[in-house]
Order: C-alpha cells, then structure tokens, then sequence
C-alpha cells in the first residue's frame, strides 16, 4: 500500500476540490454531464472564498503530490441546546471523494477520522453528513447513526444550467 501523505487543502486546491465534487455526483447521477462545468466553476469559486475566510476546511490525500482522495467541513453556526449549550459551531463532512484508482484503500475512513480528531481539538461537538449507499459503511464503523433530519425542496433554487446565466 502506497504512503499517503493527508494535508490540509489550500486555495491551490479549490480546482481539484471542485472537480472531485463534480465527479462524486456524476458517479451518483445526480449531475447531468451538461450541467457539470458550471457547478465545478461556481464550486470552484465558493471554495477559494470559503477556505480563504475558514468557513470550510479541507483535507487532502497525496500519492507522489497528486491529490487522489479528499473531504471538507463547511462550518455551521449553532444556537445553544441542551446538548451544546455554548452553541459551538458543528461540521457539515462534504466533498468525501476518491479517486476510482485509489478506492478501497482506507482513505476515506484515514480522512474522515482527520475530520473527526480536528473537530474534537477544535470544541466542535457534532459533525454530520450525507451518506451515499457505498459510504454508509465507512460512516458507520466510525460511530454514525442515522438522525431525524428532514427536507424539503422548495422551489426557490433554479437549475444548474440557469444559475450560469
């Protein structure tokens, strides 16, 4: 098994952050290939602007110098509950990518558990995420449970195509 370095994501990385979160709703077909170019720019751009102000955090995996795996955490404000009564700030997991060549490797898992030990050094008390069916089992071994969350589309967001315009 090769030596992976993990590294924290740069602005440098925002290109290969975005791509791979292209990729990973390709994969899922959830992303038309038409519609991929402008979610990888407006992707792209949210995350130069976001790793500058630290809203997100992203973790990396090199092989050689070439990122093969990566995932983030988008920081959400939170109010005061029972269980964080100082309304800590919780970590969204997204962009939980690998490389087709480098799966089943561990990386995942090595990069989630980095997400997990930075949130515990960093007072961050909950971390959540979604999960897709191939992920769930890497989720769960970590200590993820299915929560109560629910959603509702409504409406209000336009498409990808139309959002370029």
């Amino acid at each position: 098994m090769p030596d992976y370095r993990i590294r924290h994501a740069t602005i440098s990385d925002a290109p290969v952050i975005a791509r791979h979160r292209v990729n990973m709703f390709r994969e899922m077909g959830e992303l038309p290939p038409d519609d991929a170019p402008v979610v990888e720019s407006a992707s792209r751009a949210r995350l130069v602007a976001q790793l500058v102000s630290g809203e997100y955090v992203g973790w990396l995996a090199d092989d050689r110098g070439e990122v093969v795996a990566g995932a983030g955490v988008l920081l959400h404000q939170y109010y005061p509950t029972r269980a964080n009564p100082r309304g800590r700030p919780t970590a969204y997991i997204l962009n939980v990518y690998t490389e087709p060549g480098y799966r089943r490797q561990g990386l995942a898992q090595q990069l989630i558990s980095e997400i997990l030990t930075w949130c515990r050094a960093h007072d961050i008390p909950r971390a959540s995420l979604h999960a897709s069916w191939v992920g769930r089992s890497v989720y769960e071994q970590l200590g993820f449970a299915p929560s109560n969350e629910m959603r509702a589309d409504t409406g209000a967001a336009p498409t990808a195509r139309a959002a370029g315009t």
